[in-house]
């Protein structure tokens, strides 16, 4: 691929080898990595497999110069490296793409593209501007980076376009980042590190939340930095797309490196034991039967969310799994948000009968309905609270009469972490110190705890691990054997067609089709997703 055009662009850099040599990490007295030994050849794709906490992400956090290591030696084409932050990093061409996103909601696009390598101007443009000494050239080395005194918008808009066409994301550079919806946050951190010509590129679950068309978009600019010598470590719980884009898989286990072989031979089943350590068995729990004598246990007539859901009508029984299913964009998430009362919204609602209308989740809550965001951290989970204090949050009343009592909490924490397989070794830790698939389960487990009789997951594997995938599986079947009425809004087809006894599609903001369990295929999904149904 070639470097996004510029006025001044940076001279190609060579291609980027890497060696980690017994590479250690502790954070105080918790060890992380375990002498982590194996080299990176410049020019292929690697996929970096490995559960949740298996420290994949650490490794590559210290290879991009954001965590520093404890023991050990990390080379760049040959020669030992300490980087102090990630600036040092990029100086050498190494960009790491955050799975959690890494943007300035209340910036433009372009801002957040070029943050921390603005580009600048002198006053009345160039007619003034004075030759910028070598050692004055920016962290990058691309002259007139850090030059002048005025940000230079109009160049910092052209290349941030130029960057999102590369990743075929049309939008407008000006666009305030919190206007964007998840995918589109993605394609703009793929976006900012295409922008930083990275000879070295860590992609941490990139397409999380694409669509499969950006997703090919995706691989096809993998295939063209590739092929312009880019060393590519690819990051991904989804073995379908690692068998498919990469030249060689890397397994790591506990913080340590376990085996890598070349991708084309090693199966994905072979990949997911690796991974685990252990035979895993069937990825998804035996479909159990629902007695449709039994009244819905929410009903939904005709319910606008506008600008993103009309005349939307669908119910769920007790003990049935309704998948939700669509392109991104579709509206989906739109829909459940104006359900509980984060947007504005309205329709025909029942619970177990009787008309109900929510103003805010609290409120749905108490009538027995509950929602798991799909942006884990930024809605789901307080990362900086403890455990205890994210469990309880949705069920305050239960354990603050006359006044909070942590004991309570603590119990009710030590229940949680054993029904749901929460690992964690301090039952007082933050949040923030869990590994993404046990940060899902306590999300799960906290809105769990209101008891609801309805209960909707969105996204509720993104970025899940396939154990802890398997493990919230089994969970969710295990609420529906329950009782419960689950709603699962996912992206992965497979996932729908799986776990779920009925998936209604969306469609440009309504829903199309609902399709029982014996028409679940990911072609007649994807033909009603996409409106080419004959």
């Amino acid at each position: 691929m070639s470097a996004v055009a510029t006025d001044e662009a940076p001279a190609v850099r060579a291609s980027v080898a890497v060696e980690f040599d017994q590479v250690v990490k502790a954070f105080g007295p918790v060890q992380v990595l375990h002498g982590v030994s194996f080299e990176l050849e410049p020019g292929r794709v690697y996929g970096l497999l490995g559960e949740n906490g298996a420290g994949k992400s650490t490794l590559m956090k210290i290879l991009a110069g954001y965590e520093s290591l404890t023991g050990g030696v990390l080379k760049v084409n040959g020669q030992a490296q300490h980087f102090s932050s990630s600036r040092d990093a990029e100086a050498l061409g190494i960009v790491l793409i955050h799975q959690e996103f890494n943007l300035a909601e209340d910036l433009t696009v372009a801002q957040n593209i070029f943050l921390g390598h603005e580009k600048r101007m002198w006053p009345l443009g160039r007619l003034f501007k004075a030759p910028v000494p070598r050692g004055e050239r920016g962290s990058l080395g691309r002259p007139g980076a850090s030059s002048g005194w005025l940000l230079d918008d109009k160049t910092m808009e052209r290349e941030a376009a130029a960057a999102l066409a590369q990743v075929g994301l049309d939008i407008d550079p000006r666009t305030k980042v919190r206007r964007l919806i998840v995918a589109e946050k993605q394609l703009v951190e793929i976006a900012k590190a295409v922008s930083r010509h990275a000879r070295l590129l860590v992609m941490d679950e990139p397409t999380a939340t694409l669509t499969p068309g950006e997703t090919e978009r995706l691989f096809r600019l993998i295939a063209q930095l590739r092929a312009d010598g880019v060393t590519i470590v690819y990051i991904s719980h989804k073995l379908d797309e690692v068998e498919r884009v990469t030249d060689e898989v890397i397994v790591m286990r506990d913080g340590r490196f376990v085996a890598r072989s070349p991708t084309a031979d090693v199966t994905r089943h072979e990949m997911a034991n690796l991974m685990v350590g252990r035979e895993l068995a069937d990825l998804y729990p035996p479909r159990e039967p629902v007695l449709r004598s039994r009244a819905p246990a929410m009903k939904v007539r005709d319910f606008n969310v506008p600008g993103w859901a009309r005349n939307a009508s669908f119910e769920v029984r007790p003990g049935e799994i309704l998948g939700f299913g669509g392109l991104v964009g579709a509206g989906r998430t739109e829909l459940f948000e104006g359900l509980l009362g984060l947007r504005p919204g309205g329709g025909s609602v029942e619970i177990d009968g009787l008309p109900v209308q929510f103003r805010s989740p609290r409120q749905a809550a108490r009538h027995g309905l509950t929602y798991l965001s799909e942006d884990r951290k930024g809605k789901g989970l307080h990362v900086n609270f403890g455990l205890r204090q994210n469990l309880t949050l949705m069920a305050l009343e239960r354990y603050a009469r006359p006044w909070l009592k942590p004991e309570p909490e603590r119990a009710a924490l030590a229940g949680a972490v054993k029904a749901y397989g929460i690992r964690t070794g301090d039952l007082e830790a933050r949040a923030s110190s869990l590994s993404g698939g046990n940060q899902q389960k306590l999300a799960l487990a906290k809105v769990l705890q209101p008891e609801p009789k309805i209960v909707v997951l969105d996204e509720p594997t993104r970025g899940v691990d396939v154990g802890a995938k398997r493990d919230i599986y089994f969970l969710i079947q295990r609420l529906a054997r329950e009782g419960l009425a689950v709603i699962v809004v996912s992206s992965e087809l497979m996932e729908l067609i799986g776990l779920c006894h009925r998936v209604a599609v969306m469609r440009a903001g309504r829903i199309v089709a609902t399709l029982d369990a014996e028409h679940l295929t990911e072609e007649e999904l994807i033909a009603h997703a996409t409106g080419t149904t004959s």
